[in-house]
């Protein structure tokens, strides 16, 4: 478990308890505003009232101005607050406007049912081929039942985290590296039964897990880039021996055509000569056997006439 990761949970355990401690905006307001008429009337009533009979007034509307600042309570639309009465669990309040008993009930805890995210990691951890990767990952989750997840945990936002993160380890643990790099739909599938089984009992269910990144030693990867490299030529000098072969047999399908046929092949031969002198200034060696055996001979005439024909600059 990382230093950085324990730093990280302790920072959101800190928030999440400094965001409990929820004081309504209006029962402030009515507090400041039963002082102020109290204050009000012990002027208008000095010198007309005893003052004991101020003190008095003025004490019950103080006290008053006090029980509806700790007992009047306001909770947001998705938030569902557990209310302890003498440290026994007594009721689920909110959303809105609730009221407690100060001193005999307790606020302990807000449970907020938005879907939550939870980014979590598992550093130089050992693969099934012994291989050390960093994997980040992000959870998404909801509290379905506010009771439990205050009631069953002591701190569900931290114990959901460290439960991802165990989960993230044991199933690096159960892969390859291979499996790994190309299944992660599989792993996070895996991830989410494996935490989701935890964390029922808590009354939270695992909506997602995605991983984010997989990091590997860069000497492996720079192996794998080699390997990768070497895969890909290997497989071109195979296509490049397919298509020799492709032409092979269209060679020889060609020369069975004009083995039986001499006047075919002495055409072709006419016919590729011409081609090569077609351009200006092209030079073709041709064998001394084939002029006998291609009657290139005849041919001088076919030569002059497109040399002739070729168009003047």
């Amino acid at each position: 478990m990382s230093t950085k990761y324990a730093k990280e949970v302790s920072t959101q355990t800190v928030k999440s308890k400094k965001d409990d401690q929820h004081l309504s905006a209006i029962a402030g307001a009515l507090f400041g505003f039963i002082l102020v008429i109290a204050v009000l009337g012990a002027i208008l009533m000095d010198g007309r009232v005893a003052d004991a009979w101020i003190g008095t007034y003025v004490s019950v509307l103080t006290l008053v101005g006090i029980y509806i600042l700790f007992a009047l309570k306001v909770a947001s639309q998705w938030e569902k607050v557990i209310v302890l009465r003498l440290g026994k669990f007594s009721k689920l309040a909110g959303p809105g406007a609730f009221w407690i008993v100060p001193i005999v009930d307790a606020v302990p805890t807000w449970i907020d049912h938005r879907v939550m995210v939870t980014p979590f990691s598992a550093e130089k951890t050992l693969t099934k081929d012994t291989v050390p990767v960093d994997v980040d990952a992000v959870l998404f989750w909801v509290v379905w039942d506010a009771e439990k997840a205050a009631l069953e945990v002591e701190d569900y936002k931290v114990a959901i985290a460290w439960a991802a993160q165990t989960a993230l380890r044991e199933v690096i643990g159960q892969m390859d590296l291979a499996s790994i790099l190309i299944g992660r739909s599989k792993m996070d599938s895996d991830l989410q039964k494996i935490i989701d089984e935890r964390t029922t009992p808590w009354g939270i269910t695992v909506q997602s897990v995605e991983i984010r990144d997989v990091i590997i030693p860069q000497d492996l990867e720079d192996a794998m880039s080699r390997q990768a490299q070497a895969e890909r030529e290997r497989q071109a000098r195979v296509i490049l021996g397919e298509s020799e072969k492709q032409i092979a047999h269209s060679f020889a399908e060609a020369a069975k055509a004009y083995a039986d046929n001499p006047t075919a092949l002495h055409l072709r031969a006419m016919n590729m000569l011409f081609e090569g002198l077609k351009e200006k200034g092209a030079l073709v060696i041709v064998p001394s056997s084939a002029v006998d055996t291609m009657n290139l001979g005849g041919l001088s005439g076919m030569v002059s006439m497109a040399q002739q024909n070729l168009p003047k600059e």
